[in-house]
């Protein structure tokens, strides 16, 4: 068994949904997208970094494409919010079941 020091973790990230009102839209490639959900990654030095993702307005599949965030106050409470809670469901975690 390996102790939890000599455990290498690459990569710790949470997919987070926008609510309604705080969703936004973006072009990208010379389509509109609405931008629906958050992946929130936790960086090594204990910042998180966060990029967005969405559906584009005409509708369809589009394209898997990043948007930076903006700098919002109500988007920044948002990440916490979520690291905060993430980091509270993982330390529950149960094991594989």
């Amino acid at each position: 068994m390996t102790g939890t020091d000599d455990v290498v973790v690459s990569a710790l990230a949470i997919n987070v949904t926008i609510p309604e009102d705080l969703q936004w839209t973006d072009s990208r490639r010379g389509e509109e997208f609405r931008l629906l959900t958050l992946n929130v990654r936790l960086l090594p030095d204990g910042t998180l970094a966060a990029k967005a993702y969405g559906r584009p307005v005409a509708g369809g599949r589009g394209a898997y494409v990043s948007f930076r965030v903006p700098d919002r106050p109500e988007l920044a409470a948002l990440v916490a919010a979520a690291a905060d809670r993430a980091s509270g469901l993982w330390a529950g975690h149960r094991g594989l079941g």
